[in-house]
């Protein structure tokens, strides 16, 4: 039942949030909305809508460990081993300037995520503080005003012309229902495997449990890297790890993110998850291309970063 509930849980994940995504993308896109905010917004941070749930059930569950381990673990995920698929199937050239200007704040959001948890987790006051520094975040990232190449793959991906507004509605409401319903499934699997096997709940949270919510994202990089939109790619995973570091940090630090103790979670796995969007920041400055030897690389590293994680 437990390694049923967990591939139910997380099957349920990868196709309920991406129907999620994609159905307010095109309601977003019907309104009139920017195509660059829905780039970065809906579809950035939408694909972490399973992050957010899991590990806001988490929290309520007190199992702080568990989802502060989803969200390290799921932004290690995102810029190595999800990053590095992107690469693989195709060069990944970023011309928008929207997706450059994203990738020094991601860093910034990671680092004072790994700051916040310091101490045995994340405070209330901490929480707050990383929920306005999102706010501020989404402002600078979307603030551009000249047209963007990301706005046109976004349009491409969603092609909301051709859907009715009530049906993507009805998609976007399903999609958040089985979206819950999978969050639940994962993390009650998630549990007690931790519990059955010995296993340290963050390292749980860091690999199980940030794989399953990470696959979102996945099904967004593949189907971006089958129409060749490399900077919806990039702006995808840049986004969702910023609202994983201060949009689901913050509400774990708001619901309860205290009572951590596992060192290699508070210290190890988050200096791994800076690093790692130093080492994409670093690669997009210097080449502004990741190609399929770095994408080789990226998926390495994180096969090489995961045992440590315990």
């Amino acid at each position: 039942m437990t390694v049923l509930a967990v591939v139910l849980g997380v099957a349920l994940l990868a196709f309920a949030a991406d129907q999620f995504v994609l159905g307010a993308a095109r309601v977003a896109l019907i309104r009139d909305l920017s195509p660059m905010v829905v780039g970065i917004v809906i579809i950035g941070f939408g694909t972490s809508c399973p992050e957010l749930l899991v590990s806001a059930l988490a929290a309520a569950d007190d199992r702080p460990a568990i989802a502060i381990g989803n969200i390290v673990g799921s932004n290690i995920a995102n810029l190595s081993l999800l990053l590095g698929i992107g690469a693989f199937i195709i060069p990944l050239v970023v011309a928008s300037s929207t997706v450059r200007r994203e990738a020094p704040i991601t860093l910034a959001a990671t680092v004072a995520f790994a700051l916040a948890v310091q101490g045995g987790g994340i405070t209330v006051l901490e929480g707050a503080l990383l929920l306005i520094a999102l706010g501020l975040a989404i402002w600078k990232v979307t603030s551009g005003s000249a047209p963007d190449v990301l706005g046109s793959e976004t349009e491409e991906l969603a092609s909301a012309s051709t859907h009715r507004f009530g049906t993507e509605v009805a998609r976007t409401v399903a999609g958040l229902a089985g979206t819950v319903v999978g969050a639940q499934l994962l993390l009650w699997g998630a549990v007690d495997i931790a519990e059955r096997a010995g296993l340290a709940q963050g390292f749980v949270g860091a690999t199980l449990v940030a794989v399953g919510t990470s696959l979102p994202e996945l099904v967004t990089v593949i189907q971006s890297a089958r129409r060749r939109e490399p900077d919806l790619i990039v702006g995808n995973l840049l986004g969702s790890n910023l609202f994983n570091a201060l949009g689901v940090g913050g509400v774990v630090g708001l619901v309860g993110g205290m009572g951590i103790d596992e060192p290699a979670l508070t210290g190890f796995a988050v200096i791994a998850a800076s690093a790692v969007a130093l080492i994409v920041l670093v690669t997009m400055i210097a080449r502004r291309t990741v190609g399929r030897v770095e994408g080789v690389v990226l998926v390495v590293l994180y096969a090489t970063l995961v045992p440590f994680l315990s």
